[in-house]
């Protein structure tokens, strides 16, 4: 089967309005391509257009994009609820849905009947594995994982994920698509937690169980990261920023898959469980408000 370049891409279709698509609709406006963002909640979608526009003129402001490349990116994003209409005629599709497999599972199923046959098919899963979500696909073949990171409009690194299914063409599609967005894509086998997430849970339930025991606090395991190996943020600021509940749900899946070396901590657990989540609750291991 052919494949088209990464220069062809002209429109695409972002499936979930939340932190994560809205993110993935901004940058690929930004690249010069036509984006409809899909969402099933009308407001999920209004806000997400909202956040969009409200990073685009902080950009300005900063004067880290111009006025005219604010006004070309709104132009190329609108929202819908309608699934069909945001897959038609696409030739990328990016399912930036909450990390539950049978939901992934359903949509890709569901696109992959709409779109054509070279239609690139990407989930953004952080630790899901992607061959099980490409086997709801009618053509496994051209699904890949492509992880972003939060917020994406500044972050730049994406995690090209390949299952065993997927074949090298579509994999080197999405490599040179990320490179296109300006981000720095890695190559990655399919495997639990891929590589950032991995070592990131790794680090992450490590520094809460320091806690917990008593040996530092917060502030101090954070600083220890940041000032002693060169960490941009604190692994338990990042867990904040993230959701402690979305690192749970992580650390449950790789104990599962990998072992008891990821067990989270009764104190994300009980954090959880009162929850506070992190900064979207206003309360994790800082206090937000």
């Amino acid at each position: 089967m052919a494949t088209i370049q990464a220069t062809d891409i002209e429109r695409a279709a972002v499936i979930g309005a939340g932190t994560m698509g809205h993110g993935i609709a901004q940058i690929l406006a930004m690249t010069g391509i036509e984006t409809r963002l899909f969402d099933v909640d009308p407001g999920a979608v209004e806000r997400g257009l909202g956040t969009v526009r409200s990073n685009l003129a902080k950009g300005v402001a900063r004067g880290k994009v111009t006025a005219e490349q604010e006004q070309a990116a709104l132009a190329l994003v609108q929202g819908t609820t309608d699934m069909a209409r945001a897959v038609q005629d696409v030739e990328l599709v990016i399912e930036a849905v909450p990390e539950k497999l049978e939901l992934k599972k359903s949509i890709f199923s569901d696109i992959s009947a709409e779109v054509g046959a070279t239609t690139l098919l990407a989930t953004n899963t952080s630790s899901l594995s992607v061959a099980d979500i490409a086997a709801a696909a009618r053509s496994p073949e051209r699904v890949v994982g492509m992880h972003f990171f939060n917020p994406v409009h500044i972050m730049k690194l994406v995690e090209i994920v390949r299952a065993e299914t997927t074949e090298d063409q579509f994999a080197q599609l999405a490599l040179d698509l990320a490179r296109r967005m300006g981000r720095e894509p890695i190559d990655v086998r399919d495997a639990p937690g891929f590589a950032s997430s991995r070592l990131g849970i790794a680090i992450g339930m490590e520094a809460i169980r320091m806690v917990e025991t008593g040996v530092a606090s917060v502030e101090d395991v954070d600083k220890a990261m940041v000032l002693g190996y060169g960490f941009p943020m604190g692994p338990l600021k990042l867990t904040d920023l993230v959701g402690l509940d979305v690192r749970l749900s992580i650390a449950e899946y790789l104990t599962r898959e990998l072992g008891p070396r990821f067990e989270p901590p009764q104190l994300l657990r009980q954090r959880v469980a009162d929850g506070d989540l992190g900064k979207k609750t206003g309360r994790g291991f800082y206090d937000w408000t």
